[in-house]
C-alpha cells in the first residue's frame, strides 16, 4: 500500500502562454513572453531577459545532464508546465496535495515588484492568480493548492488581491520571508498590517518559500554554488525563523499561520532551544513579551523536511513538535525523490509510529493548508476533469489506468473505476 504524501512546496515551470493570453494588447510586447534565441528559448519582459528554467527543473532527469543553461520547454518532461502531466505523475508517486510556487516571478513575486511599470506589474500578478486557480489547479483541483502572489510595492493592494482570491479558494501566499532585502521595510513594522489583517481575516497561509527574497548566502565571490545551496536552507532558515520569533508580527497577528518551505528542519531544535535561552536571560528589558519563541513557534509555525534523516530523528521530532513537521516533494527541482518518493519517504520516517507518519506525510498539511484529500475530494476532481474533457470531446491525458496502485493508505477510489464511470 502506497503511503499517502502532501508536498507542500513544489514548482510551476509557468506555460509560455500564461501572460500574453491574459494581459491587455498594449502591453503583450513589455509583458513576460517567450522568444526563440540561438536556439534557446527565453522569458523576456521590459528590458529583461530571462532563462526559461535551467536548474530548477531537472526533474526526469539524470544529474549528469543537469546545467543551467537555458533550455526548450521541450527539453523538459511534460509535468514541469504542463498541469495535467503533473497531476500524472503525482498520482503515480503517491502525491495527494500539492502546494505550488511559481517559478519567472520570483518564489514570492519579486521579479514583478522589481518591474519599473506598477501597472503592468499589477497586471501581471492578477494574471498569475488567475492562471493558477482558472487554468493549473482546475486541471486537478483534488490535487493542487492554489498558493498566489501579491502586490508588494502596495500593502492595500496585496491585501485586496489576497481577499479577492480568497474568495475564489486560494489557501495560501507565497510571501518574501525578509521584505528588507528587497528595500522594503522590514516585518518589524506596520506596514505591512493591511496584508496580516487580510491573513488573519481570510484564514489564508502565509508561506515564505526560503530564498524568495532572493538572499543567497554565497560567502565569496570565488564560492562554488554549491555552498549556496548548502547553507542555504540553515543559514535563511536560522535567520528568518529568529527574526521572526523575536518580532512582534507573530505577536500583533496570532492567528497567522507561517509555513517555512525549503529550509529542512535540523537546526529547528537548537533555535528554539537557543531563542529560549536569549528570551530568560534578556526579556525584562528587551520587548519580547511574555511568550516564549519556542510557545510561539509552537502556535504559528510548521517547518518542512525533504526526506532528511537527522531532523526526523526521534529526539528532533519530539523538540519540533510532530504537529509542526510537513513533507515536501520539491518537484522539479533537483531536491525532488521523484519518482521514488514512496521508497525515501519509507526510509526516513519507517522508525516513527503509523500516526507519527500519517501526520508528517499529510495530516498536518490537510489541516494546515484547510485542503482534506479524502476519497469525495479525489473523486469530485477527478470527475470535474472529465466534465471537462467530455466537453471539449476528448480525454485528459492524466486520467488514465496507472501502472501503480493509485489509492494511497486505501482511502482514494481507483482511477480506473472513475473513468469507467463505476466508482462507488
Amino acid at each position: 500500500m502506497m503511503l499517502k504524501l502532501f508536498s507542500v512546496d513544489d514548482h510551476i515551470v509557468e506555460p509560455a502562454d500564461v501572460w500574453t493570453k491574459r494581459l491587455p494588447r498594449k502591453f503583450q510586447e513589455k509583458g513576460p513572453h517567450v522568444i526563440d534565441a540561438d536556439g534557446r528559448q527565453f522569458w523576456v519582459f521590459e528590458d529583461q531577459r530571462s532563462a526559461t528554467m535551467g536548474l530548477n527543473a531537472v526533474a526526469g532527469k539524470a544529474p549528469e545532464d543537469w546545467g543551467t543553461d537555458p533550455v526548450r520547454f521541450t527539453d523538459l518532461i511534460p509535468g514541469c508546465y504542463d498541469a495535467a502531466a503533473r497531476a500524472d505523475d503525482f498520482r503515480a508517486d503517491g502525491i495527494v496535495g500539492s502546494v505550488l510556487f511559481p517559478s519567472l516571478p520570483g518564489f514570492g513575486g519579486r521579479v514583478f515588484f522589481e518591474m519599473k511599470d506598477k501597472e503592468l506589474a499589477d497586471l501581471c500578478v492578477r494574471a498569475y492568480n488567475d492562471f493558477v486557480m482558472d487554468e493549473w489547479c482546475a486541471a486537478a483541483p483534488d490535487i493542487f493548492v492554489p498558493t498566489i502572489i501579491l502586490q508588494l510595492w502596495d500593502p492595500d493592494l496585496a491585501a485586496a488581491e489576497l481577499r479577492r482570491c480568497a474568495e475564489r479558494g486560494a489557501r495560501a501566499v507565497s510571501f518574501p520571508e525578509n521584505p528588507s532585502y528587497l528595500k522594503l521595510p522590514s516585518l518589524h513594522t506596520d506596514h505591512w498590517d493591511p496584508v496580516f489583517h487580510a491573513f488573519e481575516e481570510t484564514g489564508v497561509v502565509c508561506s515564505m518559500h526560503l530564498g524568495s527574497s532572493g538572499h543567497i548566502p554565497i560567502p565569496t565571490p570565488d564560492s562554488h554554488f554549491s555552498v549556496a545551496i548548502t547553507a542555504a536552507p540553515a543559514v535563511v532558515g536560522i535567520e528568518t525563523i529568529t527574526d521572526m520569533l523575536f518580532g512582534t508580527l507573530p505577536r500583533r497577528f496570532p492567528n497567522v499561520q507561517f509555513v517555512m518551505t525549503e529550509g529542512g528542519i535540523g537546526y529547528i531544535p537548537y533555535v528554539l532551544e537557543r531563542a529560549d535561552f536569549v528570551w530568560g536571560k534578556h526579556r525584562f528589558w528587551a520587548p519580547f513579551g511574555d511568550i516564549k519563541p519556542s510557545e510561539i513557534f509552537n502556535r504559528q509555525f510548521a517547518v518542512c523536511a525533504v526526506n532528511e534523516s537527522f531532523g526526523l530523528s526521534e529526539d528532533s521530532i519530539d523538540r519540533i513538535g510532530i504537529d509542526n513537521i510537513l513533507w515536501e516533494s520539491d518537484y522539479p527541482h533537483s531536491e525532488t525523490a521523484w519518482p521514488s518518493s514512496q521508497t525515501e519517504v519509507a526510509k526516513a520516517l519507517g522508525h516513527l509510529t503509523p500516526e507519527q507518519i500519517d501526520k508528517i506525510t499529510h495530516r498536518n498539511a490537510e489541516r494546515i493548508f484547510n485542503f482534506p484529500v479524502t476519497k469525495e475530494a479525489k473523486a469530485a476532481g477527478i470527475q470535474h476533469r472529465l466534465d471537462n474533457a467530455e466537453a471539449n470531446g476528448e480525454r485528459p491525458q492524466a486520467i488514465k489506468a496507472y501502472p501503480v496502485d493509485a489509492t494511497p493508505n486505501g482511502d482514494l477510489p481507483d482511477v480506473t473505476r472513475v473513468v469507467a464511470g463505476t466508482a462507488k
